[in-house]
């Protein structure tokens, strides 16, 4: 596993303001947080842990670039989104404009989630990301630590996919509703035809149907 660093990958120079580089997205998850969510998946990752199911996410070329207030009303286009997940990837790496993004779902009622590969306390420290502690005060929940294959759980009633992960519940109101697993999956077929599979096992990824 690499060792996260504070230094920007300069990829990330070539997003625009007001713009997200993401590897996917899908409505109406289960597997990804409580309720019924939308997760969004960022591009770019400079863990490459052994066993990551989803490598497609970790190259931090530009991807999919998509107008954050475009997306924001994707989501909420969608009657049956409660909530928002961000995945990846590293979110943390597009930390500002992620912020952006819950913040205009927070206004409309959403809860916001986000996995990350950092722990909850590189986060808070002088070394975290740019804006880290800004897309912090959004979340409602966040579930830190990267993804480790020798500590891995593999179970259906389980939050987690490694021991060593944790999830930090923000907002009160969520505490009674930590019902997803990590250890199921999701296949969503899109209007192309395309299709997502999600949740450990599968690869966040897109694939021919």
């Amino acid at each position: 596993m690499k060792n996260p660093t504070n230094v920007r990958p300069p990829e990330l120079e070539e997003i625009p303001p007001g713009y997200l580089n993401i590897m996917g997205y899908v409505d109406e998850s289960e597997v990804n947080g409580p309720g019924c969510r939308a997760v969004v998946w960022v591009q770019g990752c400079k863990r490459e842990c052994p066993g990551c199911f989803n490598p497609e996410s970790w190259s931090f070329e530009i991807n999919k670039l998509i107008e954050i207030k475009e997306l924001a009303s994707q989501i909420l286009s969608n009657s049956r989104n409660q909530g928002v997940t961000f995945s990846g990837g590293e979110p943390f790496w597009q930390a500002p404009a992620l912020t952006q993004l819950a913040q205009r779902l927070k206004t409309a009622g959403f809860n916001v989630m986000s996995f990350t590969g950092f722990t909850l306390e590189e986060l808070r420290s002088e070394r975290a990301p740019l804006g880290a502690s800004e897309l912090l005060e959004q979340l409602d929940i966040l579930v830190d630590g990267p993804y480790v294959e020798s500590l891995a759980i593999n179970s259906p009633d389980s939050l987690v996919s490694s021991r060593n992960q944790r999830v930090h519940v923000f907002n009160p109101a969520l505490k009674d509703k930590l019902n997803w697993a990590s250890d199921q999956m999701e296949i969503h077929i899109l209007k192309d035809g395309s299709r997502i599979i999600t949740g450990f096992r599968g690869q966040n990824g897109l694939s021919e149907s």
